[in-house]
């Protein structure tokens, strides 16, 4: 298995991928010519699986991911097609799934394809894994999002009469795969130290590049202050965020309206904080202090060219530039515990980081309904309450 050489990329980005449904595929491009009989058949099917998500860019991308890696085990390791993998290789593919060959991972997220003389030709230096710090590692959620995508692309290929069976279904040990928690998972954000100097950051790039970073200011005040996702601030064929989503009802209250996961749409209160910081942000752009009632005008701007931001990868981008910032100046001030905890961080504990902080003074019912939490059980896993009493009683125990 060690010498098998790493393989490119089976799908293209979101924005470059041709509708499967339109144009059939008709041969594996780029990929090597050892693959299984029935391989092209596999690719026609996942690539529909796959662009049927093309509405939500982190899910497609997450499916993506799983799918691309199995298919890879599939053809290049078990050298079989997707009708000829049953319960047994399930098991087998996770096992090789939490430690794949070394060649396969790389050291950095790079672009899959690259365009030369118009043509997208494979990134050679693209990896299916990826390990950032040092050996790679596979986390109990990765697990579950393996179990999860694999099992509703098998459930697909029934449903389209490609298979019979669903062997992920079949797979009745998944409990040794995945541990069972007492407790639900530490919520990942950052400390109050560490926003303050995050948004310090952004304030300090908004002043020296205004053109540019006032922008990134409003980014970071919106994933904050609204529990935003990523997903929410970018354009897509389900959702174009403009500033006319921003609303007035007859109290004069403003609202902001987003379409999110689950394609749910839900209306977001806006606190005073975050409509001083949309007047701000418009006047870095010229528009009027507050935005009319439809007014299209694209929320998260492209600094070249017009309409709004299409890339979750560049929105993460520019959060992830100001943690930098943020990382850099707390060393530099002695935090250098705190800095190293933020440089692991993600854009996503900004949402988290809203959340916990607004849980603290807000009815959660509230909170509940502007982050988009489905129940208020997932609010509660942000209230530290009950965690912080748990301690406070076990600190003066005694061993002796």
């Amino acid at each position: 298995m060690q010498d098998i050489k790493s393989p490119p990329a089976v799908f293209d980005t979101l924005e470059a991928m041709p509708n499967p449904f339109k144009q059939p595929l008709t041969a594996l491009a780029h990929f090597p010519g050892d693959c299984p009989a029935d391989a092209l058949a596999d690719y026609q099917y996942a690539s529909e699986f796959i662009y049927t998500y093309r509405g939500s860019p982190d899910t497609f991308s997450t499916y993506r991911r799983e799918i691309e890696h199995f298919l890879h085990w599939c053809w290049l390791v078990a050298r079989k097609s997707l009708p000829q993998i049953v319960r047994e290789d399930i098991e087998s593919y996770v096992d090789f799934a939490r430690q794949p060959p070394a060649g396969w991972i790389g050291e950095k997220n790079v672009a899959r394809y690259l365009n030369r003389e118009g043509l997208r030709l494979p990134n050679p230096e693209w990896r299916p894994y990826v390990s950032v710090a040092g050996e790679y590692v596979v986390s109990q959620s990765a697990l579950q999002s393996l179990f999860s995508v694999l099992g509703s692309f098998f459930n697909f290929l029934i449903q389209e009469g490609h298979l019979a069976s669903n062997p992920v279904a079949q797979l009745r040990q998944k409990s040794k795969f995945l541990r069972k928690h007492q407790t639900q998972a530490k919520i990942r954000r950052l400390s109050p130290l560490q926003w303050e100097y995050v948004v310090d950051a952004a304030e300090k790039l908004a002043l020296e590049q205004p053109l540019v970073h006032e922008r990134t200011l409003f980014i970071m005040n919106a994933l904050f202050a609204m529990y935003l996702r990523v997903s929410e601030l970018v354009e897509t064929p389900r959702w174009q965020p403009q500033m006319g989503h921003f609303q007035t009802d007859q109290e004069g209250n403003w609202w902001f309206l987003t379409v999110g996961k689950g394609n749910k749409e839900r209306e977001i209160s806006v606190s005073d904080a975050m409509l001083e910081a949309l007047r701000r942000y418009r006047k870095s752009r010229g528009l009027s202090a507050l935005p009319g009632p439809g007014e299209s005008t694209p929320l998260i701007h492209k600094t070249r060219g017009k309409g709004g931001i299409t890339s979750t990868r560049q929105i993460r981008g520019i959060v992830q530039h100001c943690f930098e910032k943020a990382t850099e100046q707390m060393r530099k001030e002695g935090f250098s515990e705190d800095a190293e905890r933020l440089a692991t961080a993600t854009v996503h504990w900004l949402r988290h980081t809203g959340i916990s902080e607004d849980v603290k003074h807000r009815p959660r019912e509230h909170v509940r309904d502007d982050a988009g939490h489905g129940s208020s059980a997932i609010t509660d896993r942000y209230i530290d309450v009950e965690r912080a009493e748990r301690h406070a009683s076990a600190r003066r125990k005694l061993i002796r």
